[in-house]
């Protein structure tokens, strides 16, 4: 797994579209469930889509939650979607639930009076620069599909928010840990360069 980007498969997730947009910029990556690959590995993506409970008890049940808190800060982790949300402290969809603890904050539905899920291609602003957003420009549209959102307690963390009615953070980094609540995979040329940001921090 030397070199490459170990792509966490917890029975959770959108595997195959982040596994091409990988494979299309030429950076090595494996599907794995396995704790020793993930570990061996130079960075790590945790994708997701679903209920927050439900990949929280996914991962506890492999013991993918205490690999993954192993491993952050000794490489770089990138959370995408639902993934993003699991890098928070908890999260109140369906049920109150504790999360990985990466990031400081909460999950909570969109505080809007629009229609949820928010579903489509929304502009970025960059309150805090990131190594992930390099060679982006403000107003850069990315694709979003999601009806809970991050909410940061810390205001450094916040790396991108874009607008639904309201103010919706989009991406969160600390310590190398990174949260993406667009979906890089299928958001064109600027979702690959945001990969191949990614990508470069494990170099």
């Amino acid at each position: 797994m030397k070199g490459t980007i170990a792509i966490v498969d917890y029975g959770v997730g959108n595997l195959k579209s982040v596994s091409n947009a990988l494979r299309c910029l030429g950076v090595d990556s494996a599907v794995t469930d396995d704790g020793a690959a993930i570990e061996q590995a130079d960075a790590v993506i945790l994708p997701g889509v679903g209920a927050f409970p439900d990949a929280v008890d996914k991962l506890r049940h492999r013991g993918l939650d205490q690999v993954l808190a192993a491993q952050a800060g000794k490489k770089p982790i990138l959370g995408i979607c639902l993934g993003m949300q699991l890098l928070f402290d908890r999260g109140e969809e369906v049920r109150d639930c504790e999360g990985l603890g990466l990031v400081s904050g909460h999950v909570e539905r969109i505080k809007t009076d629009l229609k949820l899920p928010h579903i489509g291609w929304n502009s970025l602003t960059f309150p805090n620069p990131s190594p992930l957003f390099k060679g982006l420009d403000e107003g850069t549209y990315v694709y979003f599909v999601h009806s809970y959102c991050g909410v940061a307690a810390r205001g450094e963390d916040v790396l991108a928010v874009t607008d639904y009615g309201a103010p919706v953070v989009a991406a969160v980094g600390r310590n190398g840990v990174y949260g993406c609540q667009f979906h890089p995979e299928k958001s064109g040329e600027a979702g690959l360069t945001i990969l191949r940001n990614f990508a470069e921090l494990s170099r």
